[in-house]
């Protein structure tokens, strides 16, 4: 074979924005077209937001207009503005900005001058205007490129900083912005900067009391007893024990929200155990300590090192550049708090303690059924006819290529066979469940060893010590979209919030759409997810289309099922509102109360007929 020609012409040189273009996964991760809340979209508007939070972290401007509609983004804020001599730089020249002199930008999000940007890159049309002073600078860019520089004029605005853009819909193909994704994003800029206001098209947020409003929104009444919560210049902590199975955390660096955690999260979760052993004078198990424990602590650091562009994960190992190192100083103070607190609290104190009791109680009641259920599993593992897995696993598990990696969780022969058959077997993988999953409303987790099926699926997703050594980044419940493949979801969404509610919280839980509907004609085929969908492609393909109604996902034939788990494949990811209840929830969707869920259903139902009407 010969080998590609390899000489002068092959050196390529891009200009910053032709760069971020052709790369735009190293700048705002996955180019999804909004259905998904981790889609770079919202990245791009994110970023945005971040430089007006530093702009309020610095003492300028108590209030953020965020606007979104399907297509567009506005922010406004009311800061200092940028200089107006750099207006056109800071956003149009790579590794340009005020972040780098550490006395204007002490403990920012954002350090490398990319982020701003990357969103001009990224955008079909990028606005950007600074008021100063009763002066005014505005410039229009198309897809990075500077199109129009208006000279400076006089203002009666306030000072502060607006930019408006569009996303190019040639890299986020069919996108649309989801307002409610930015919700949570939103809610939490306001619990880490108290004092700032934020109105997202409309509604105004707020907090307070910070981390305290935060997890008292997440456990409200399931809290066993009142929030713990501390704060200091640089660190700001929140913990309570609840009714949610497992360890869960929300962690922030500079405003930043790291789902991935690192090591912050580390060290606080090394603190707690420390201050909670100081204060009982007893070598606890971390787990029992640690078990139905939420929280949420927040840093701020100076020059914070992630690993990625995205900022997901802390890599940090010092609070700055030079200075002393995180992890003694986050678990020194976390676990004199925590001491300090509970020698004044003896009743919070004597509720932690009957909590880790009964922890290490249930830790070893299941011990024996766990080692037994994990020897039976290992041993299906070898030869599991439920689990087809992908190759990227089967090849290297340990250094699995996450982010590409999903799991179809599906019911039946029909259906997994035919995914299994047009799944791509480099990075999808299914699970076949035997028909109806149990209802573990209720139940211990002993369950979850007890029953063979669950305890399998526990293991193809490497969830059982927590999601450090989760399997797939992607888990994917596809079901029929008729009543039974509806309570199939329910049943597994429920199983999982139950078990483990970080796989929800952190945003790897999603469902399948596939189209309900296939219309054509001679010349064209047009696959409808709803009824609109199909009369729509009925009026365009004309009155001798055929149409075919899918009952199932087995009747869709393998050729046909790789064009809706491929690059088109629709996802509609399982998030859990800022104000939900798990608990309360999983009472009412999953325990006895049927009457009122029956009175519920049929409310919505004509609700829904109305709207149709």
């Amino acid at each position: 074979m010969t080998p590609p020609k390899y000489d002068d012409s092959s050196i390529k040189s891009l200009d910053w924005h032709e760069h971020i273009r052709t790369r735009p996964g190293m700048y705002v991760g996955k180019l999804g077209d909004g259905q998904s809340p981790d889609d770079g979209i919202y990245v791009l508007v994110k970023e945005i937001i971040d430089n007006s939070i530093d702009e309020f972290v610095m003492g300028a401007g108590r209030r953020i207009e965020v606007e979104i509609t399907d297509n567009s983004a506005r922010v406004r804020d009311y800061g200092r503005g940028i200089p107006l001599g750099k207006v056109v730089e800071c956003v149009g020249k790579m590794n340009t900005g005020g972040k780098y002199d550490s006395e204007a930008f002490q403990k920012s999000v954002g350090l490398n001058g990319v982020g701003t940007k990357a969103v001009n890159a990224l955008s079909s049309y990028f606005c950007v205007a600074s008021h100063r002073d009763g002066k005014c600078k505005k410039a229009e860019f198309k897809q990075g490129k500077l199109a129009k520089e208006y000279p400076e004029k006089a203002s009666t605005e306030r000072n502060g900083t607006e930019v408006y853009f569009e996303p190019d819909a040639d890299i986020f193909k069919n996108f649309r912005f989801l307002p409610a994704y930015m919700e949570e994003r939103i809610w939490n800029y306001a619990y880490l900067n108290t004092g700032l206001s934020i109105n997202l098209n409309g509604k105004i947020y707020e907090s307070k009391n910070g981390l305290f409003d935060l997890l008292s929104n997440q456990v409200k009444d399931a809290a066993l007893y009142p929030i713990i919560h501390c704060k200091s210049k640089d660190i700001e902590i929140a913990l309570t024990h609840g009714g949610f199975y497992g360890e869960h955390y929300f962690s922030f660096v500079n405003g930043q929200h790291t789902a991935q955690g690192g090591t912050h999260q580390a060290a606080f979760k090394e603190g707690v155990v420390k201050g909670v052993r100081d204060f009982f004078k007893k070598d606890f198990d971390a787990s029992d300590i640690r078990n139905y424990m939420t929280a949420a602590v927040s840093v701020r650091i100076q020059e914070p090192v992630f690993e990625s562009q995205t900022k997901t994960k802390l890599g940090s190992t010092t609070v700055t550049p030079k200075g002393a190192a995180l992890r003694g100083w986050m678990v020194d103070f976390i676990a004199q708090e925590i001491d300090n607190y509970l020698h004044k609290n003896p009743d919070t104190a004597k509720a932690i303690q009957e909590q880790i009791v009964k922890n290490e109680r249930e830790r070893k009641d299941i011990a024996g059924i766990r080692k037994l259920a994990n020897e039976r599993a290992k041993k299906a593992a070898i030869n599991n006819p439920k689990l087809r897995d992908c190759k990227v696993h089967l090849i290297d598990s340990k250094n699995a290529r996450k982010n590409e990696t999903m799991i179809f969780i599906t019911e039946g022969d029909s259906a997994s066979g035919s995914i299994t058959t047009a799944r791509d077997v480099q990075t999808q993988a299914v699970f076949s469940l035997r028909g109806k999953p149990m209802n573990t409303f209720g139940e211990s987790r002993k369950v979850v060893y007890e029953n063979k099926e669950l305890n399998l699926l526990q293991h193809a997703l490497d969830i059982e010590n927590g999601l450090e050594n989760l399997r797939y980044n992607k888990v994917i419940i596809a079901t029929d979209a008729d009543v039974d493949g509806m309570h199939i979801r329910l049943l597994m969404t429920s199983f999982f919030l139950q078990f483990f509610p970080e796989l929800v919280e952190e945003e790897h839980l999603y469902i399948l759409q596939t189209p309900l509907f296939r219309v054509r004609n001679k010349k064209e085929t047009i696959y409808c997810y709803n009824e609109k969908e199909r009369d729509s492609a009925q009026a365009k393909l004309g009155g001798h289309s055929e149409i075919t109604r899918f009952k199932g996902l087995g009747e869709i034939d393998p050729e046909e099922f790789g064009l809706f788990i491929g690059e088109n494949m629709r996802l509609e990811s399982v998030i859990m509102p800022q104000e939900a209840n798990i608990q309360k929830m999983l009472e009412y969707y999953m325990g006895e109360n049927i009457p009122k869920r029956t009175e519920h259903v049929i409310n919505n139902l004509r609700t829904e007929a109305v709207a149709e009407l």
